[in-house]
């Protein structure tokens, strides 16, 4: 017991100090040269801007991976995109057995109702069949405006969850030179083709293959 909490007290203290260090700003672009924690980091230090959830999503996964810790960047997409979306990650616990969902854009993670975190999986399971879903307590849009379930569960990432997308690999700096040269796993309703999927990627509409934790661990340091 005394592991468990201490590997999710690690989790969310993470989540919380980059949350609190980096301001999001969903109005403007990422830094264009170098798309890893670092540059991301030292652009945002003075505190003169932000970044926008994917660039908050990259600099949590490295922390992450750096710690030892398997994590994901998650781009959570509605039935038909035009320009909104969300991008959050999946962090893996080991005590726990699951990818947790956690969101630097909102310091949020999700729980039953009683506690329990949930990882993204549950969490679409669970709005799908109408039960219990809450946000944290301490949730909020940079230290500014709380966020409550209804508005950011029920209202906005409802919507979003349509549809996944991930990287296969992950490292330092994954993105840098452009989201062109990855690879992706997207997990998509029967029947659903995103217009995003290319060859070399891979589309799948089964839960249990696409949140299967085949991801080494990174080696701390990076």
């Amino acid at each position: 017991m005394k592991q468990t909490k201490n590997e999710v007290d690690l989790i969310k203290c993470i989540l919380t100090y980059i949350h609190n260090k980096i301001r999001h700003d969903g109005q403007n672009g990422n830094p264009i040269n170098g798309a890893n924690s670092i540059n991301y980091a030292e652009a945002c230090k003075d505190g003169s801007r932000g970044l926008n959830c994917r660039g908050l999503a990259t600099v949590l996964n490295e922390c992450y991976l750096s710690m030892g810790i398997p994590s994901r960047v998650v781009t959570c997409m509605p039935k038909t995109y035009i320009s909104d979306c969300h991008v959050i990650n999946a962090v893996y616990s080991e005590t726990l057995g699951k990818w947790l969902w956690i969101d630097p854009t909102n310091n949020a993670w999700v729980t039953d109702g009683q506690g329990n975190m949930l990882s993204v999986q549950e969490v679409r399971e669970r709005l799908r069949e109408g039960l219990p879903v809450q946000v944290n307590e301490e949730a909020n849009w940079n230290n500014e405006q709380q966020v409550t379930t209804e508005d950011y569960l029920y209202d906005y990432m409802a919507k979003n969850l349509y549809y996944l997308e991930c990287w296969t690999d992950y490292g330092f700096g994954t993105e840098t030179g452009g989201r062109k040269n990855l690879n992706y796993i997207f997990l998509q309703p029967a029947g659903c083709d995103s217009s995003q999927r290319q060859a070399r990627n891979i589309s799948v509409n089964d839960d249990n293959y696409f949140w299967q934790a085949p991801f080494s661990r990174f080696p701390a340091g990076i």
